[in-house]
């Protein structure tokens, strides 16, 4: 029977999970197993991207003759020649001999390596990088990716619904156990250590021509990744997008200490184990791996996560012990680099291990290897103790340790309050006489303060339109934003004033709720509609109190916290070239206040916060 799952209303996941496969690419173990993606697209022309693994040719082939469902199949796109991505092509041309490759010269001769086809080239169109190609509804363009991972890669951006089919960029190991979408499963606690390990792993190596692709993305609005292992991105795609770009360009993850160790008799293990226990006492992250139990693969991709790599080694026949020589080997091969790099040897009578090690490092680039290093024979002597505790102190000193502030008994600190659980929401007004036009803002505090009746409270901003509007009459909408609000939505309704411009004016996703007010059909999780029973002055801000007329849900995404916004949002404000070389710039929205001195009381007119937001520039 099918297993399919739809990514858009056109476009259908025809894929295979294989839960029995011990070794990918007969080296990588997957205890999780792996997904084979392919994905569909029924337009007035039926379009099929990329095949599967030989592995699971049976699901597959019976995915696509349900999705078709008696329609005859009119393209197949081929990103990457690696079989697990077209051992299944051959097959597919028997079943459907009228079908078109869509494809580069440089796939359609690895096609011709694979396999012997009949007349393939009639069978062919051969597309060069940008074009583009429209089945219906739907425009394709084809962007070249050489070298992520093979020479011949590309990717496929629709125009129509945003969806990149990315290849083999983007995947993840594990089968994905029915949860096509990242955001249906915690990622971070299940996946991201696989995801990481793919990565480093099958593409690591290759980082700058990652880097170009991750540019070819930045300039397409880019709403689903579809990649042909692991999960289908639409949520939070620009989260996803940081790690592949931290990745990529050798940036650590986490600033703390990764240590590898290799002992035959346990000695060995001790010295690491101590230095851990060192590292830890100073507040610094650690994570140990024992080479002759943890696969190479994971502890290559641990290494691609931390920022400074110890390796602990017992000498073994004149050299490196021979699980710590593969994971020594395959970091070079990965063309590791950016690290800091310790290295701890032991050997009863000739250690050698320590310079071997040091010399492998030494090939990789922007490698800080610690000028000495720990020579220990045989087992921890109370001098080794003192060396591992200076290696804590060398370490330690190069590494951001989270600390506790300090506070003066009375002082208010503005971190604290941020540390409260903001939310983000649009509230909207409707037109008076007074104001005879729609106009919302942003505001980020609001809450219920009763069951019975239902009431909320919310404030404003005096200086925002939107305050002013509800200070003559008593109905308006709160839209409680969702994580993947874009920033332009934020933009359009709080970096404006609606006394300028009409915040409205195009905006194709809003509708009007029961009271007559606008709210956000798109971006928000739900609408809560009321009027205003009471108000109340807070200086800078109007509470308002209302009861509750109309509440309803539009969509199951978490609300964005204000946190959030600030952490994956919101750009960082970028100081204008043609600002002055002495003033003030607003953290929160760039807005640069012209002057030696800033008011006491100055409120930025963008954003509307206060002079703790500002920064002196010059």
């Amino acid at each position: 029977m099918h297993s399919t799952r739809k990514v858009t209303n056109d476009i259908v996941w025809v894929g295979a999970n294989n839960r029995r496969l011990a070794m990918f690419e007969g080296v990588y173990s997957v205890p999780n197993g792996v997904s084979f993606n392919s994905y569909l697209c029924l337009d007035n022309k039926t379009t099929l991207f990329d095949t599967v693994d030989a592995t699971v040719s049976e699901q597959f082939f019976e995915n696509i003759e349900f999705v078709l469902n008696g329609r005859t199949l009119d393209y197949v796109v081929v990103h990457h020649m690696e079989p697990d991505h077209s051992a299944t092509l051959s097959e597919l041309l028997r079943r459907y001999p009228d079908v078109t490759i869509i494809c580069n010269k440089q796939i359609l001769t690895m096609i011709k390596n694979f396999f012997t086809l009949n007349a393939i080239d009639e069978h062919v169109m051969v597309v060069n990088e940008f074009d583009t190609f429209c089945t219906g509804m739907h425009t394709f363009k084809f962007v070249f990716a050489p070298m992520v991972h093979w020479p011949e890669v590309m990717v496929t951006y629709d125009e129509t619904d945003g969806v990149l089919f990315s290849a083999d960029a983007f995947g993840t190991f594990g089968a994905i156990n029915g949860a096509l979408f990242a955001d249906e499963v915690d990622f971070d606690r299940d996946y991201l250590d696989e995801a990481r390990r793919y990565y480093t792993n099958i593409v690591g190596k290759y980082g700058p021509q990652v880097q170009t692709l991750l540019g070819k993305a930045a300039t397409l609005d880019i709403k689903y990744i579809c990649p042909l292992h692991g999960f289908v991105w639409r949520r939070n795609i620009a989260y996803y997008l940081d790690k592949y770009d931290k990745w990529s360009s050798y940036t650590p993850e986490v600033n703390g200490v990764c240590i590898i160790y290799a002992t035959i008799y346990g000695h060995t293990e001790n010295a690491a184990e101590i230095l851990s226990t060192k590292l830890r006492e100073k507040g610094i992250k650690t994570e140990m791996f024992d080479t002759s139990v943890i696969p190479a693969s994971n502890i290559v991709a641990a290494c691609f996560k931390y920022s400074h790599i110890v390796f602990a080694s017992s000498t073994y026949n004149a050299g490196i012990f021979v699980t710590m020589e593969a994971v020594v080997n395959d970091l070079t091969a990965h063309n590791f680099q950016n690290r800091n790099v310790t290295v701890i040897e032991n050997g009863s009578w000739a250690p050698a291990a320590g310079n071997l090690i040091r010399a492998a490092m030494l090939k990789c680039k922007n490698i800080t290897l610690a000028e000495k290093f720990l020579s220990i024979r045989s087992s921890v002597k109370p001098a080794d103790l003192e060396r591992l505790g200076e290696i804590a102190d060398t370490i330690a000193s190069g590494i951001k340790v989270k600390t506790v502030p300090v506070y003066n008994p009375g002082e208010i600190q503005n971190a604290a309050l941020f540390k409260l659980s903001y939310g983000l929401y649009l509230l909207s007004a409707k037109p008076s006489d007074k104001y005879p036009k729609d106009n919302a803002c942003i505001i980020n505090a609001a809450m219920m303060i009763t069951d019975t009746p239902k009431q909320i409270a919310f404030t404003v901003n005096k200086m925002n339109t939107t305050h002013d509007m509800l200070m003559v009459q008593n109905e308006f909408t709160l839209s409680v934003l969702e994580e993947d609000v874009p920033f332009g939505l934020v933009e359009r309704f709080g970096y404006q004033s609606g006394k300028a411009v009409d915040k409205f004016d195009g905006a194709g996703f809003v509708k009007r709720a029961f009271n007559g007010t606008l709210y956000a059909d798109r971006h928000a999780n739900a609408v809560i509609a009321g009027e205003i029973t009471n108000r109340i002055d807070c200086g800078t801000h109007t509470m308002f109190i209302a009861e509750i007329t109309e509440a309803f849900e539009l969509s199951t995404i978490p609300s964005v916290t204000y946190d959030y916004y600030q952490n994956h949002i919101k750009p960082a404000p970028k100081k204008p070239k043609d600002s002055p070389k002495k003033g003030w710039i607003c953290k929160v929205c760039g807005y640069v206040y012209e002057g030696e001195e800033l008011p006491p009381d100055f409120i930025c007119p963008i954003c509307k916060h206060g002079t703790d937001v500002f920064e002196k520039i010059g």
